[in-house]
């Protein structure tokens, strides 16, 4: 499970990398480098319930102020969002930036799962 859990973290350091040339790069850097934070932490030992708690939080809330946009999309009929990186439409954008939170937040959420006592 070790190497799974550095697995995870190698993942989301990537998914961090690949945000630099955003616009609210260090928002998506944060949030990624968390999860990589507490996956990495997890291969060593068990992380502080709090930083896994508090992180989740933060995607959970962040998540659902993206929920409007999501319905936008869903209501729209669901257009593709993976046609092209550049976003032409808001929608385009925030409904990958929800499906990045809802990622961090399962995985985040796995974590404090299994971090309880």
């Amino acid at each position: 499970m070790k190497y799974l859990h550095l697995v995870v973290a190698l993942l989301f350091a990537l998914f961090a990398y690949w945000q630099l040339n955003d616009a609210d790069w260090p928002l998506w850097v944060a949030m990624y480098g968390s999860v990589a934070l507490v996956a990495a932490w997890w291969s060593l030992g068990r992380p502080p319930r709090i930083l896994v708690l508090l992180a989740l939080g933060v995607a959970v809330v962040w998540m659902c102020t993206l929920l409007p946009d999501l319905l936008t999309w869903i209501g729209e009929g669901m257009p593709t969002i993976a046609g092209q990186m550049k976003a032409e439409s808001p929608h385009i954008e925030l409904t990958r930036e929800f499906f990045g939170l809802f990622i961090s937040s399962a995985t985040l959420g796995g974590y404090a799962y299994n971090s309880r006592k």
